[in-house]
């Protein structure tokens, strides 16, 4: 299998993943509302969203830096004119998004690891809480491999256009 296809199988299952998430916030969502009106109490429903949105939002966060649109400042590629400026401003951005998810990756890797160290759960469906924790730290490391991802793609370009 080619690289390009297993990434778009890996996006495509990541965007499957990420509206089955987005589906189960809303719905549960729904329900504890409709369960509120109808002073009814499900204890424990609010875990169940957190952790689902968490993943929601992290699986939001990776295919945003796939599509190059989660992190993104038009303004300043508007005023270059030149396709070398354009790929230098590219190289930057790609490599200070790579620093900042580095810090990111460091950032969860610590909370993950205290959470091993002092494993807590949740009060009413004991869900470990490293689970949204590992959330976190796969959206971490989606982010940071699209960044690698588009500093060898404008590197590329630089060593394109200097030829």
């Amino acid at each position: 299998m080619t690289s390009g296809r297993f990434e778009r199988r890996l996006a495509g299952a990541l965007g499957a993943l990420a509206i089955l998430a987005g589906l189960v916030t809303a719905l549960l969502t729904g329900f504890l509302v409709l369960a509120r009106f109808i002073n009814y109490s499900v204890v424990g429903l609010h875990e169940l969203i957190l952790t689902a949105a968490v993943l929601f939002y992290m699986l939001g966060a990776i295919l945003a830096s796939r599509n190059r649109a989660h992190l993104a400042v038009d303004f300043i590629d508007q005023l270059l004119t030149t396709p070398r400026a354009r790929a230098i401003h590219a190289l930057v951005v790609a490599v200070l998004t790579v620093i900042v998810t580095c810090f990111f990756i460091w950032w969860t890797w610590e909370m993950f690891a205290w959470g091993m160290r002092r494993p807590q759960w949740t009060p009413a469906y004991q869900i470990p809480l490293w689970l949204p924790q590992l959330s976190i730290m796969i959206g971490a490391v989606g982010c940071f491999a699209y960044g690698l991802r588009d500093v060898v793609l404008a590197v590329l370009d630089l060593r394109q256009l200097k030829g």
